[in-house]
């Protein structure tokens, strides 16, 4: 199991971070979407608008009156969840990261190959299955274990609260480098649904989560989100 991420904390450095998953987009209603529209361009439907709308007084309340670096993944759905989410007068910087982005997923145009990888991937495993011409969880793994580090060498620069808007695997594997998990217990794991967050905090020289991922099933390695 790779060791929790270090380095955070303490009065020079953020104690806090804030994940959200995008609002709902066209690709998570109609997956025919992504052969015709470039996953990066993918627009959100007017549930994902209302979602990031009444997401944004709780995004407001949660940041408490702190100023905070935003950190948002460049694609069209994950910006226009922050915009209307609201939040700018608290914002001290906002910073479009291309390692928050979502799992490249290579070519989706032809809809019968879309549905042969995603059962391969749910047969062979999420995180170290490969997609052709894309990404596997891994990969993405290696990106935000950079951006990570980023954070980690240069806390002393971040204010105490930080924000990052992006995906659903994106936010599982953040997180599973923050607290050491095992790639058992991150494929377990449910993705957030849109517009649902979590709050990490550094208290007392270690990593919290405020509430727990959903499971959809046991851990075959008997881990546990308890750190």
């Amino acid at each position: 199991m790779p060791a929790p991420v270090r380095g955070f904390g303490g009065q020079d450095g953020f104690v806090r971070i804030i994940l959200l998953r995008h609002a709902q987009s066209l690709g998570n209603v109609d997956e025919l979407a992504y052969t015709r529209i470039p996953d990066h361009a993918l627009p959100l439907t007017e549930t994902g608008t209302l979602q990031a709308k009444l997401a944004g007084p709780i995004v407001t309340k949660l940041l408490e009156g702190q100023r905070a670096a935003v950190y948002v993944s460049p694609y069209l759905r994950t910006r226009e969840t922050l915009r209307l989410l609201d939040i700018g007068p608290s914002c001290e910087r906002i910073v479009p990261e291309p390692r928050l982005r979502e799992q490249d997923w290579g070519n989706l145009q032809d809809p019968a190959d879309q549905e042969i990888q995603q059962r391969l991937r749910h047969e062979f495993g999420h995180f170290f299955y490969r997609l052709p011409f894309g990404e596997s969880g891994a990969d993405v793994d290696d990106r935000v274990a950079a951006f990570l580090s980023d954070l980690r060498t240069t806390g002393h620069e971040h204010p105490a609260t930080v924000v990052i808007v992006s995906h659903g695997l994106t936010i599982r594997l953040l997180c599973r480098r923050l607290f050491g998990w095992s790639v058992d217990l991150f494929e377990s794991l449910s993705n957030l649904d849109t517009c649902e967050y979590r709050v990490v905090e550094h208290v007392n020289g270690k990593w919290t989560l405020d509430r727990p991922f959903r499971q959809w099933r046991l851990s075959p390695d008997g881990a546990t989100q308890a750190h």
